[in-house]
């Protein structure tokens, strides 16, 4: 006879009001990472679901026991699990939960499992639970059972863009704009998220015992994303969080309106920013040219870009250091500096006239001057795009000078960095012009030319203006004959193209197979995973199955499997897997080859991602050929 656990009504009333309180918590949970921010809102819409129940489960007025008891208890369990799992997506280091995306998506299904597999064994009928609770508890379950694995576009883009920035090895005009996509993604561009970052990393590493490479990588992508946001620092994650050195005249007792809000040092050249905030001029510069357009202290979006130099307050600060015999630090570049903003929008506006000029020189000129501008900072494609330049280099396009067309194509590049620019270089009708110079032109035209449709095809409706405009061809065929940077560009612009569906279908008939599996044979260009992360695109396409999944392909991915890099290795484990779910014949090929010791290896010892892959794919195996 099994021996029941008896609890009285005091007690089990208890149990459930814990149970309420932890619900109630994850309730007030505001600040959820936007990589599993659809999942967390879910998962907490859906306890609360389960207060209903808890409320009827709590007025009972007699003991509960055996069953009804254990089945409170893994209740309990599994919402404590549902708790610390909410808990890490809402404090958790960003892009440590990006780059673990999937990893936690696990997570969220293990939680799933326990809620209801706890939820099948309470005894509603016992426990007097009325029909209208029972009806919304068993939808909350049917909602958890159909809580499947998703992949959005974004978390696509968002996987693709840490690829390049911890993979690529050449520099190229996009890849600040992948960093600021990246960091604009994560939420990592104000000051108080990167320090609230900075924290989250160091508890993460405290967690872990130490330093690995993901660490490594976390800790590097964080020193860029404070670089481009105007933290001049070297990321440290021992000792407290702090700017840069303290100047000489650094002291407790200096006055907190002489003290940037940005670095929290003596300002030596402050500036007054549109909303009527005060900065050092170098800061906020900075900060300005990481394309941000709110004022760092107020969060309101900037009317003006322009800085105008506070002489008043610059005054109290040389009279209080001269009253303290402190000295403040000397900024060389403070008169030059002054009127720059005046200057530069004098320029650009000049320039932009001059892009209609009936002078050659004169307009060809302007062409290099605003390509150059346009790449040195936000500020500048900002005021170029204010002043009409755009509409005018959109035209210079058709010039019939490939010189022209090359400075012109990469100036409209620089320019399409900024989002609200990307808008307006389509509606001007500048894709159809880019697809011809990718056809047409120069070398370097060609390469920047696949980097601004990459940079233009972030925003979806520009994937279908790409793709419907026959954009897709060409940028195969500089795939299969580009140089080795026209190559990359190639390859990234339409990695984001794919992820549009129609686009995939386009990408395959216009033969974009062959030169990917040229790709993963030349180990020289190193670029096999790039080449096995547009084919896991085409995977999950008929067209692309039909295309990729011949036996030669098979051979060289379990090669790729069995000596690649563990990136390799796992991009690899990823593609076989997509291809095996649909057609098992591709499985019993790849076990013929040889996949399953360096299979199980990689189960055991590669990357996160790589070992769920791997799992999966022996799973798999085994129901094919029955390995135990």
């Amino acid at each position: 006879m099994e021996r029941q656990i008896v609890m009285d009504s005091s007690s089990s009333s208890d149990l459930v009001r814990e149970m309420m309180e932890v619900i109630e918590t994850v309730g007030s949970y505001a600040g959820f990472r936007v990589t599993q921010r659809k999942e967390c809102l879910n998962l907490v819409r859906r306890l609360t679901l389960l207060v209903p129940l808890l409320e009827e489960i709590m007025e009972l007025d007699y003991s509960v026991s055996g069953l009804g008891l254990n089945s409170l208890l893994n209740l309990k369990k599994a919402l404590l699990g549902a708790k610390k799992l909410l808990k890490t997506c809402n404090y958790g280091s960003k892009i440590y939960l990006a780059m673990e995306s999937e990893a936690v998506m696990c997570r969220f299904h293990a939680v799933y499992h326990k809620v209801n597999h706890a939820l099948d064994d309470i005894p509603f009928d016992k426990l007097g639970v009325s029909i209208e609770v029972k009806e919304q508890v068993e939808l909350m379950r049917m909602q958890l059972k159909r809580a499947k694995r998703r992949t959005d576009t974004q978390d696509m883009e968002l996987a693709m863009d840490m690829m390049v920035i911890f993979s690529k090895k050449d520099e190229r005009n996009a890849d600040i704009a992948i960093l600021e996509r990246l960091a604009n993604k994560l939420e990592l561009h104000t000051i108080a998220g990167l320090k609230a970052e900075k924290t989250a990393i160091a508890k993460l590493v405290k967690q872990r015992g130490g330093y690995n490479e993901t660490m490594h990588q976390i800790v590097d992508l964080l020193g860029k994303f404070k670089q481009i946001a105007g933290i001049d620092e070297t990321v440290s994650l021992d000792g407290p969080i702090s700017t840069r050195t303290p100047q000489t005249c650094q002291s407790p007792l200096v006055p907190h309106e002489f003290l940037c809000p940005i670095t929290l040092e003596i300002m030596t050249d402050p500036v007054i920013v549109a909303t009527g905030q005060t900065y050092e001029r170098d800061s906020i510069r900075k900060w300005l040219n990481s394309n941000h357009r709110t004022c760092p202290k107020t969060g309101q979006t900037l009317e003006n870009l322009s800085l105008a130099p506070n002489f008043a307050l610059r005054n109290l600060i040389l009279q209080w250091c001269e009253k303290n015999n402190l000295e403040l630090p000397k900024k060389d570049s403070y008169a030059s500096s002054v009127n720059y903003s005046a200057e530069i929008m004098e320029e650009i506006s000049s320039l932009v006239l001059n892009l209609s000029s009936s002078q050659p020189n004169v307009r060809r000129d302007a062409i290099v001057k605003i390509r150059m501008l346009s790449k040195e900072n936000p500020e500048n494609r900002i005021f170029i795009a204010n002043d009409g330049g755009i509409p005018r280099l959109v035209q210079l396009l058709s010039y019939p000078d490939s010189n022209i067309q090359e400075h012109t194509v990469t100036a409209l590049l620089n320019l399409s960095i900024d989002e609200t620019n990307k808008r307006l270089i389509a509606r001007e009708g500048a894709i159809p012009a880019i697809i011809e110079i990718l056809q047409n032109g120069t070398d370097e035209a060609r390469e920047n030319s696949a980097a601004a449709l990459f940079s233009l095809s972030m925003l979806d409706e520009n994937k279908v203006l790409v793709g419907n405009f026959n954009g897709i061809p060409p940028l195969v065929a500089l795939l299969k004959n580009g140089t080795m940077r026209g190559k990359k560009d190639a390859a990234t612009a339409l990695f984001n193209l794919s992820l549009n569906q129609a686009n995939k279908s386009r990408a395959i008939k216009a033969g974009i197979i062959p030169p990917l599996l040229h790709l993963l044979d030349d180990k020289n260009l190193g670029m096999i995973d790039e080449a096995l992360s547009i084919l896991l695109l085409l995977a999950s396409h008929p067209e692309g199955q039909n295309e990729i999944g011949r036996l030669s392909f098979i051979e060289t991915l379990v090669e790729i499997i069995r000596n690649g890099t563990p990136k390799n290795k796992e991009c690899a484990v990823s593609v076989l897997l997509e291809l095996g779910l649909n057609n098992s014949s591709l499985i019993l090929a790849a076990l013929q080859f040889g996949v399953y010791e360096p299979l199980r290896e990689i189960s055991i010892s590669g990357t996160n991602r790589a070992q769920r892959k791997a799992n999966s794919l022996l799973q798999h195996m085994s129901k094919c050929e029955h390995i135990p």
